[in-house]
């Protein structure tokens, strides 16, 4: 099993929206890349809580697949991509691990 877990930080607002708009947003699309993506065996979003640390990342995404393999089918599937297109224009940072989870 690899475990896919990516954080950001947000711009403060992009198209007139706020930065939470834009996380509940990205939250959306990205879960709904389950009913989509069969590789997908786990997928969760979390935005960082109000009133925490300011040098939190903004948003997180766990999310496993049973081989790299599938990793890489869901990276490079096309609906995938378009969330992306949607993330690089809000996001400030991005830091991303890939591990085996045991």
């Amino acid at each position: 099993m690899v475990r896919h877990v990516v954080c950001w930080k947000l711009k403060d607002e992009v198209d007139g929206k706020s930065k939470l708009q834009n996380a509940l947003e990205a939250k959306s699309m990205l879960e709904d890349l389950r009913e989509v993506i069969e590789e997908i065996r786990y997928i969760k979003v979390g935005i960082n809580a109000p009133g925490t640390a300011v040098n939190n990342w903004d948003m997180i995404l766990e999310s496993e697949f049973t081989t790299l393999r599938d990793l890489d089918t869901y990276a490079n599937h096309p609906e995938h991509l378009k969330v992306v297109e949607f993330i690089k224009r809000i996001t400030e940072a991005r830091v991303c691990v890939d591990y085996a989870k045991e």
